[in-house]
């Protein structure tokens, strides 16, 4: 594989944004001028896909107008993408190579040649694990294209760039910092759930489709975070409770994920039932006495029963104390799995 000049500076520069501890847009924007030494653009974008939208989001981008931004994030330009089979590729496709010539691509008639480009090269982004995130496009008003080495480079630093702006990857590092976390989803807008790389998802751990479709109402406006007990298996066909930590996705681009839901077994309990869990969450979840006895069909004395050997065995003067801390702990189930 020959390389052009300069490629280790340039490859030891991706690394370096790789590492950053900033945003995806920040990183984009220091990957698109990183790369100029090689891509020689004058203007240039990268845009991230979301799949259930079906559109790619520019999160950097450099020299374009605005109104060639607004159809890169359009339906439209995705007709494009999948016309060339851009979204299938794992090389970069010059200009003058495109499968389809670009003289039938709207994109190419209608905005970049207007705006003077004659060359360029589209970069598929794609991970080591082998998942489409979006494109890197580079356009010139020269109309020589790169050279066969440039596109070696650009082939062996594709994983690297995909890495940097992949929208998995804080949330990755996040679930890193949860302890004892052993498995993991994330929710989308949409209500479908994608792993994490690298970690389980929740079939591994018996969770059902049912608990994370409850799982996402909890997260209500305003609130980042939630911890709470749900029904799981520790291994194969043994059923027990697992410790669920939710957490809000941040608002990355390009914002389909809402929220990464992490598995791992539950705390110490203080000898506390199933069955006073159960009213535990009732509780935290602000029920009456009377509303606790109607959910779990038991008397309203059998309640204020449970509430008093709830109290003494977590050491808590009140029933508030006691919801206080079973909701910081995740002691509780919700009262929403009493359906399920």
């Amino acid at each position: 594989m020959g390389l052009p000049p300069g490629s280790g500076r340039i490859t030891a520069e991706v690394l370096r944004i790789a590492a950053m501890p900033s945003g995806v847009r920040q990183r984009a924007e220091a990957l698109i001028e990183a790369l100029r030494p090689v891509l020689r653009h004058d203007a240039a974008w990268l845009s991230l896909l979301d799949p259930e939208r079906w559109v790619q989001e520019p999160v950097a981008a450099h020299g374009h107008q605005q109104r060639v931004l607004r159809h890169l994030a359009s339906a439209a330009f995705m007709v494009d993408v999948m016309r060339v089979g851009m979204h299938r590729q794992h090389r970069p496709i010059r200009v003058f190579d495109s499968p389809v010539p670009v003289s039938e691509l709207p994109v190419w008639v209608d905005y970049f040649a207007p705006a003077g480009l004659a060359e360029g090269v589209s970069i598929p982004l794609v991970t080591a694990d082998g998942r489409y995130l979006g494109l890197l496009g580079a356009h010139t008003e020269s109309p020589e294209p790169l050279g066969d080495d440039a596109l070696d480079l650009l082939v062996m630093l594709t994983p690297l760039i995909a890495h940097a702006v992949d929208p998995l990857r804080t949330l990755t590092t996040l679930a890193g910092m949860v302890r004892d976390a052993r498995a993991g989803v994330v929710l989308t807008r949409a209500g479908r759930s994608e792993e994490l790389p690298g970690m389980p998802g929740a079939r591994a751990v018996g969770v059902s489709p049912a608990v994370l479709d409850l799982v996402g109402s909890l997260l209500t406006p305003g609130r980042t975070w939630a911890r709470f007990l749900v029904p799981g298996e520790d291994r194969p066909g043994h059923g027990t409770l697992l410790q669920a930590t939710a957490l809000a996705c941040p608002p990355e681009p390009p914002g389909h994920h809402r929220a990464m839901v992490l598995f791992g077994p539950p705390p110490q309990t203080y000898g506390l039932t199933a069955r006073e869990l159960q009213v535990l969450g009732l509780v935290v979840e602000g029920h009456t006495n009377a509303a606790i006895a109607v959910a779990l069909h038991i008397t309203a004395r059998t309640a204020v029963g449970h509430l008093e050997h709830i109290m003494r065995k977590l050491g808590a003067e009140s029933r508030t104390a006691a919801a206080v801390r079973a909701d910081r702990q995740g002691l509780y189930v919700p009262s929403g799995l009493l359906r399920i």
